[in-house]
């Protein structure tokens, strides 16, 4: 069985479809490549945008089951606002209603491996939640 040479991403032109606004996939197939030796060469060559950090608002080791759940969503919904890059109109108003209607009514959320996430009386030192929605108004108040 013959080997070939493993297909070469051109920087350049990788960086002009790019911005001609091609997506992954595309860019994938025009390379014969798959996506993620694109999304390598993306990074590699400073066309990635920069991840966002959630560590702060979701300090917990998710399990899979739970790493879509409401609380995590509306958690990195309001971290993302937080770092200036706020998610759509109505995910963002949806995380921020939740987190109010906690702190509002004086709860924050706890995460268990077994159980997911519940809510629970905030600690007298303060809610995490309210501490998020903090930081997600002040980074949306930069705007």
């Amino acid at each position: 069985m013959a080997v070939g040479r493993r297909p070469t991403i051109d920087r350049k032109e990788l960086a002009r479809l790019v911005t001609a606004g091609m997506s992954v996939q595309e860019l994938a197939a025009h390379f014969g490549v798959s996506e993620s030796g694109v999304l390598q060469a993306k990074r590699a060559a400073g066309l990635a945008k920069p991840m966002l950090d959630h560590s702060g608002a979701v300090p917990w080791k998710l399990t899979r089951a739970h790493a879509q759940s409401g609380p995590a969503t509306n958690l990195r919904n309001l971290s993302a606002a937080a770092q200036g890059k706020p998610p759509a109109a109505e995910r963002l108003n949806t995380a921020m209603r939740w987190a109010q209607r906690l702190v509002d009514a004086g709860l924050d959320v706890r995460y268990d491996a077994a159980e997911g996430f519940s809510e629970i009386p905030a600690p007298p030192e303060g809610s995490h939640v309210a501490n998020v929605l903090a930081a997600a108004r002040k980074g949306l108040e930069a705007y």
